[in-house]
């Protein structure tokens, strides 16, 4: 399998690249800046140079692949428009990038509390919004899409057991267990057009996801 990834030196894509990497899959990572390439090929991927933000049209940066996966976003720190342009905007031009290509899947790193911006806290509302927005536009879009909603990250080392569906609660995951999520809905067609939330759980990976 060819599968891009946006968000390449993210500490989650990072873990699924190096995850596809190993099994030999064709792992490559959409970066921002040239000096983050290294990273990826310590992890066995392919860096791809693209501004995600500020390109108009990134089609040209993933013909070819399989699938891709969104895990980018404007991180801590930055401010609602920043949200707007890269959680939102980003996904979309990834998105148009799909359909441009023929590229038809499609799986969405989002974020639980994505459907109900209501309920998030104001300092959080603008991500929330932000992704329930990407979620939404990738549900119309027509392409083979999943969207994964994990709980609070953590860098605990993963467990391998999940718990996934929607409106589960709150809890966290670590980011070793999402990347090997994504790694299972990538396998798995039943996880077409589906949308789940994702926490730390007492069920194997694989087996949670063929359930959904």
């Amino acid at each position: 399998m060819d599968v891009v990834v946006a968000g390449g030196h993210g500490k989650v894509a990072l873990r699924l690249l190096r995850l596809l990497a190993d099994r030999g899959d064709r792992a490559r990572g959409l970066i921002r800046n040239p000096a983050h390439a290294v990273d990826l090929e310590s992890a066995g991927a392919e860096p791809v140079v693209c501004d995600l933000e500020h390109e108009d049209d990134v089609a040209s940066f993933v013909e070819d692949a399989d699938a891709m996966v969104f895990a980018a976003g404007a991180g801590p720190g930055s401010g609602p428009a920043r949200k707007r342009t890269m959680d939102l905007g980003g996904a979309v031009k990834l998105i148009d990038a799909a359909r441009a290509t023929g590229i038809a899947r499609y799986v969405m790193v989002s974020s639980i509390g994505a459907g109900h911006p209501e309920r998030a806290s104001d300092a959080m509302r603008p991500y929330v919004e932000a992704k329930t927005e990407a979620d939404e536009r990738l549900a119309e879009s027509g392409l083979d899409h999943t969207i994964v909603r994990p709980g609070r990250l953590t860098d605990d080392p993963g467990t391998g057991r999940i718990r996934a569906g929607l409106e589960i609660g709150r809890g966290e995951i670590s980011r070793d267990d999402v990347a090997a999520t994504l790694l299972a809905v990538l396998d798995a067609d039943n996880t077409i057009g589906k949308t789940f939330e994702v926490l730390r759980g007492d069920a194997p990976i694989e087996e949670a996801v063929r359930a959904l």
